[in-house]
């Protein structure tokens, strides 16, 4: 695998050529600093730009195309890391030496066709997207924000993040707000759209066994729109506020069986070393698996609760338990969790616990080269969080020790108690 930046004048290409796959996939990713009231915004861009555009002006022409491409695939997220907002369209096709010479550049051409050529109406000197599009994409992305919301589980783990930080960007819903959504109009959205193209940090990856040169001929042809000098990116990590007191214990009653408890912790000033290795470790010891000692203590041995798992979000410095429970069962679940908790802080663990943790670790990082999509998320994350390649990576969790684990632990507090409650159903 050989590994290839290329920085221009308003985007950085990245090459990674490979032979372990017989496609190609092509990444673009837009990014700012995330802003509350852009991100519905946002998803409404990829929902439109997906939709149609004025090379194939309705949905069914975009399919017959892609068909025509060998079944071409494409997609659209906007996701948030960290600090930035980031917006990304990709497609995956196969390589040109198992189809037809020149399918590499159509390829891109109909990537770019999404990106850079809009479904446009013009209207009184007004420049809008086609309604007919902007009308689908907002339906659908309204469909996503409710079935969010509708959702218990995703529901109640925002919901302690809305409490834990209400004014911070770790809070935010990355589907997007409905009071926001009924704010945008056709030619709002068309304007926000242009300062994406001018202001956004823009990346764009390729994996597969490609030409560098050729790669590089091919997006300069197709993506000379970009004619903006980008600002350098920032770091991508952000640290949370001070931990409460005492941790706050919220309730929100919905119809629902199963009462839905998340626990929100915040992790102070953590070295990189910690953040990047020793969190994984702690976390799959303390919550991370069916071997765990939340899953062993407050599943097994006391049958508190239909699930139960520890979750890291190294990016913002936190850490959050979920679990599925009765909600009369809540004090002894609660005491249970703080009991194990506190056994991670006295180094209560066994040294398998370590090793299972790390092997876990390493087969995950390796399993990474099996598919184009984890590859780009690697390299994204070289980019974007400076983080280390296969190889330094599993060096370095194998140099994780239990004073390394307690260490960390004494830097883990619980903030937030967030209890979604049902109705009391009987366990089985």
């Amino acid at each position: 695998m050989k590994y290839k930046k290329i920085s221009n004048y308003s985007y950085n290409l990245h090459v990674i050529k490979t032979k372990k796959f017989k496609t190609v996939t092509v990444q673009v990713n837009f990014k700012r600093k995330v802003k509350k009231s852009e991100i519905t915004y946002r998803n409404m861009i990829i929902n439109t730009l997906c939709e149609s555009n004025s090379i194939y002006p309705t949905k069914r022409l975009m399919t017959i195309e892609t068909e025509n491409l060998y079944d071409l695939s494409y997609r659209g997220m906007n996701y948030i890391s960290g600090k930035y907002n980031v917006m990304n369209f990709e497609i995956t096709f196969l390589n040109e030496i198992y189809t037809e010479e020149g399918m590499l550049d159509r390829s891109i051409k109909f990537l770019c066709d999404i990106i850079f050529k809009p479904n446009i109406e013009k209207l009184r000197g007004k420049i809008s997207f086609c309604e007919d599009s902007f009308n689908k994409a907002y339906n659908s992305l309204k469909d996503s924000i409710i079935s969010q919301e509708e959702n218990p589980d995703d529901y109640a783990r925002i919901r302690m993040l809305e409490n834990m930080e209400p004014k911070s960007c770790v809070s935010y819903r990355s589907v997007g707000y409905l009071s926001d959504l009924e704010e945008i109009n056709k030619t709002k959205l068309y304007n926000y759209y242009q300062t994406i193209l001018n202001s956004d940090i823009m990346d764009i990856f390729v994996i597969g066994d490609v030409s560098e040169s050729h790669i590089k001929r091919v997006i300069e042809d197709n993506f000379d729109i970009v004619k903006t000098l980008k600002k350098p990116s920032e770091s991508h990590f952000m640290l949370p506020s001070k931990p409460k007191m005492l941790p706050k214990l919220i309730k929100e009653n919905k119809k629902i069986n199963q009462s839905k408890l998340v626990l929100g912790y915040k992790i102070d000033k953590m070295t990189d070393f910690e953040l990047r290795y020793v969190l994984n470790v702690y976390s799959y010891i303390f919550g991370g698996s069916s071997d765990s000692k939340l899953f062993k203590t407050v599943r097994e041995e006391n049958s508190l609760c239909y699930y139960i798992s520890s979750i890291s979000q190294p990016l913002n410095s936190i850490l959050f338990v979920r679990a599925g429970i009765n909600k009369n069962d809540l004090k002894k679940t609660l005491s249970l969790i703080k009991k194990e908790f506190n056994n991670m802080k006295k180094g209560n663990f066994k040294n398998d616990d370590i090793i299972k943790a790390k092997i876990t670790y390493v087969n995950s990082i390796k399993e990474l080269e099996d598919n184009p999509q984890s590859l780009l998320s690697l390299y994204a994350g070289i980019e974007y969080l400076n983080s280390d390649d296969i190889d330094d990576r599993i060096k370095k969790i194998n140099k994780v020790t239990r004073d390394d684990v307690v260490k960390l632990a004494s830097k883990i507090h619980l903030d937030t108690i967030y209890l979604l409650e049902g109705d009391t159903v009987e366990k089985n």
